[in-house]
């Protein structure tokens, strides 16, 4: 009786148990407060599990919001993650703003050629090689173009958090942050030049001619960097002579966000936006260079925030539905992005070690390619299209395959070229863990790129008092 009585014991109980773990998620499941906190702690958790594996921190983030979002556990539903919506403009604004910095004039005037160089390369790579895979295997020509243009666009967001991660500098380091900053906008460029000629191909071209579908991402950029200027202008102008470092990050902070609603009301990028206002508040001063490291703090929340709220929005159940055609976009644009960019570092003389690993950090890709495809649904040209299905599910599994692929290549990009500085035993502070790159520092001791480019960046940054070695003297600026 006791060996019959045991399991019975125990059935009941877990039963009840698992119960009560479904009517503590029913309970919770519309709180709004309750979804923030469960996604920061799971990010939290599983940005942990990520570094005791060896992968990247954002890894972590982006798994945990998979599990805990619609597509599995639901702990996180469809209208938390909508009334979430805001998070993700205000992350992709601070890294823009981040990568905007590191393109200080001088050094544009050594690389600017080269990163116009790859990135041109790599975009024409990737679409020719995404275009002419899937007409191999019998896509439509306006559904391979369209999806080749698509293909080319890059996720910067992914590759500032892993290289803030790593500590990472050097050659390679400023060749990436260049071309993921020039690779959307070209991305959106070429998007409209193929959008034109797909619409004459299904003969819908009458309602917006081709010269006004050509003209349209121009004119977009172009207003999106004036609005940049002009942000960037506005707040040099009221931090360069504070001395108070919350006063300089409240300021920045509304900036950001004023100008992303600005752009996002408008319609026009305000990713483009961000970069150039960031570019103009280096540029303006070298008392400025102070204000990226006052952002620094609020790096962490807002990372796990934003990649675990990502994590939220991929779904395993357009995996299935991709077809053959999804699995030759994913290599194709693989292996266009990776060749792509080793013959573009090579026509453009790079170093062995930036021809071989660039590639591997540019195959994350995200929020301008969902922008992209959300545009195309919403044109009428081409929403009576029979494939536009399976293209929408086509750019969401690669998003969802290539945001979890992608990061930890990008790691292994990083620290295979020896760009990665974050060695340390016992692992780092939060905030040095996301200290951004300066592509103006000197490179480490270990570096081979030679000691004159040190000596001379050691001089400038004494000559505009600013050591990176002194946080306090760059909190309160030089007179």
């Amino acid at each position: 009786m006791e060996t019959k009585g045991a399991p019975v014991v125990q059935f009941p109980t877990m039963t009840a148990l698992i119960d009560a773990i479904i009517s503590f998620r029913d309970l919770v499941h519309g709180n709004l407060i309750f979804g923030v906190g469960a996604l920061l702690l799971a990010g939290f958790i599983g940005g942990k599990v990520a570094t005791r594996l060896r992968l990247p921190t954002i890894s972590g983030y982006i798994v945990a919001g998979l599990v805990l979002g619609p597509s599995v556990l639901n702990v996180v539903p469809d209208h938390i993650v909508e009334s979430l919506a805001p998070v993700p403009h205000i992350a992709l604004g601070l890294i823009a703003i981040t990568i905007g910095s590191e393109f200080r004039v001088a050094k544009l005037r050594q690389t600017g050629k080269n990163i116009l160089i790859i990135t041109t390369v790599q975009l024409v790579a990737t679409f020719v090689a995404v275009t002419v895979g899937l007409r191999l295997f019998g896509a439509p020509m306006p559904m391979a173009i369209l999806l080749g243009a698509i293909a080319s666009a890059t996720a910067p967001a992914a590759t500032v958090a892993i290289a803030s991660e790593l500590r990472a500098r050097g050659p390679l380091v400023s060749t990436l942050f260049g071309v993921v900053a020039l690779d959307d906008a070209f991305a959106i460029t070429l998007f409209g030049f193929v959008m034109a000629f797909a619409a004459a191909m299904v003969g819908g071209g009458e309602a917006h001619g081709p010269l006004t579908m050509i003209l349209h991402p121009l004119r977009e950029i172009v207003i999106s960097i004036v609005i940049g200027l002009a942000a960037g202008y506005v707040v040099h102008r009221l931090v360069v002579k504070r001395r108070r470092s919350n006063e300089v990050i409240v300021i920045v902070l509304g900036f950001v966000l004023l100008t992303s609603g600005i752009t996002i009301s408008i319609s026009v990028s305000p990713l483009i936006a961000n970069m150039v206002m960031g570019f103009v508040i280096v540029n303006m001063s070298p008392k400025n260079s102070r204000v990226m490291r006052i952002l620094e703090p609020l790096s962490p929340p807002i990372y796990a925030a934003f990649f675990a709220l990502a994590g939220t929005e991929l779904d395993i159940r357009t995996l299935a539905a991709t077809g053959v055609l999804g699995v030759v976009y994913l290599v194709a644009r693989a292996v266009g992005k990776y060749f792509g960019a080793y013959a573009g570092a090579a026509a453009a003389h790079e170093s062995h070690s930036t021809r071989r690993y660039l590639g591997l950090a540019l195959l994350p890709q995200a929020g301008v390619a969902i922008g992209l495809i959300l545009v195309l649904q919403d044109t009428t040209q081409f929403t009576h299209l029979p494939y536009m299905g399976q293209m929408v599910n086509i750019v969401l599994a690669s998003i969802l395959v290539n945001e979890v692929l992608g990061p930890p290549l990008t790691k292994y990009a990083l620290e295979a070229s020896g760009s990665a500085r974050r060695k340390r035993p016992g692992g780092s502070s939060p905030q040095t863990d996301v200290t951004p790159t300066r592509l103006d520092e000197a490179p480490s001791r270990g570096d081979s790129s030679g000691s004159a480019e040190s000596t001379t960046n050691d001089a400038t940054a004494t000559a505009r008092g600013d050591d990176a070695t002194s946080h306090t003297t760059n909190d309160g600026g030089t007179s």
